[in-house]
């Protein structure tokens, strides 16, 4: 969606803060021993407690409240009985809608890790990477070339059949497939107000998204581990402001 009123700014703030402190809280509860079931099981109570309506689960009729992807499983992972452990490599998605508005994010950590982990460090930093292209009048295609420049430089690949997108009064909107890699021959230009999410996935090898049979998990091809954060950000002419900030 494309902000024209101060209500609908008003509206996404107030759904961005509850999905990003409800990721904080299910990120500060994950624990080795606890089931991915048990984590989404507090995610679906924050969310309810605050109001909030699941978004997967409303939209497709995803099998949890939350995606929770666990090492092999880079998105849609499917909330069940695995059990954590320490030294996982988990992912969180939180996205959820409020009074007709809709906001997503996500992160990963590794569980329990001993030190900081390289991998997610620089995950997020290629996230922050692609905000600082969002802007009123920037091009689209900078996102995912700046992004780009900086997997090159680290030595990370992109996966690149999952992209950004647009959101605000449903999950995904216009613009589609908002590259997080570099890209050729894409002239679309950001819009004042334009809602959008940056999204990168960074991997250590992989380079394309495969489903399981479950229809819902997606592993990366080849296999390797691989990392993803989310904002929800608005378009504005002094750059992006992130909606997704706990709070």
């Amino acid at each position: 969606m494309t902000i024209t009123q101060d209500d609908e700014l008003t509206g996404l703030k107030a759904i961005g803060r509850i999905v990003a402190n409800t990721l904080a809280a299910m990120t500060r509860a994950a624990e080795p021993g606890m089931t991915t079931r048990e984590l989404d099981d507090l995610g679906r109570r924050l969310l309810e407690r605050e109001g909030a309506t699941s978004a997967p689960e409303a939209t497709y009729a995803f099998p949890g409240a939350t995606c929770i992807s666990v090492n092999e499983e880079i998105a849609h992972g499917i909330p069940g009985d695995r059990i954590l452990a320490a030294g996982d490599l988990v992912n969180i998605d939180v996205s959820a809608s409020k009074d007709g508005y809709f906001a997503d994010t996500g992160a990963s950590f590794r569980l329990k890790a001993a030190a900081p982990d390289r991998l997610c460090r620089d995950g997020r930093r290629a996230m922050e990477i692609g905000i600082a292209q969002v802007g009123a009048g920037k091009p689209l295609a900078g996102i995912g070339a700046a992004i780009g420049r900086f997997a090159d430089r680290r030595g990370y690949t992109l996966i690149r059949n999952l992209a950004s997108h647009g959101v605000g009064r449903g999950l995904h909107e216009d613009p589609h497939e908002i590259a997080t890699w570099p890209t050729r021959g894409d002239r679309r230009r950001i819009g004042e107000g334009l809602v959008l999410t940056v999204e990168p996935f960074l991997s250590r090898g992989g380079r394309m998204a495969t489903e399981a049979r479950d229809g819902w998990t997606l592993h990366s091809a080849p296999q390797a581990e691989t990392v993803q954060f989310e904002h929800t950000v608005v378009a504005t002419r002094r750059g992006a402001m992130v909606l997704t900030l706990p709070g």
